[in-house]
């Protein structure tokens, strides 16, 4: 993954255990914060976070041609910039992944899921606000 640092701009490619740790600008060596935007992944990145993380991760599966998704996509940012730190919040383009929305067995759209320690822990399709996505990764939290 690729991190730009807040403080000097410089991009520093860390490993997804790293996302929410201690990581530093490998520039300034200041601290690089913990991702507050949802991170739009292919499969190998969404391998890598899923399996590397302890934090709870909620999985936006999205279309650019659905309306529905485009209605979410606020709530979704709000989400990540709410949880930076406490949950990781990815995009998956089930037109270029397909792939892994067939794991989740996605079948309508916008659909998300949270995981936990690379395990589901709750899926639901439709459009919901920021406020119950964070609830299902707090109550994944515990």
């Amino acid at each position: 993954m690729v991190i730009t640092c807040t403080s000097c701009g410089q991009k520093n490619r860390i490993g997804a255990a790293k996302l929410t740790s201690d990581a530093r600008c490998g520039a300034c060596k200041h601290p690089l914060t913990p991702p507050a935007a949802p991170i739009d992944v292919d499969t190998p990145t969404f391998d890598e976070i899923v399996s590397h993380t302890s934090l709870p991760v909620l999985v936006d599966f999205w279309a650019e041609w659905c309306g529905p998704c485009r209605r979410a996509a606020p709530e979704v940012k709000r989400t990540a910039q709410a949880m930076a730190g406490k949950a990781i919040v990815l995009k998956v383009d089930t037109e270029a992944h397909p792939d892994i929305a067939a794991r989740f067995q996605v079948s309508g759209i916008p659909n998300f899921v949270v995981l936990k320690n690379g395990q589901m822990v709750f899926q639901q399709a439709g459009l919901v606000d920021a406020t119950q996505m964070m609830r299902w990764l707090e109550s994944a939290q515990d």
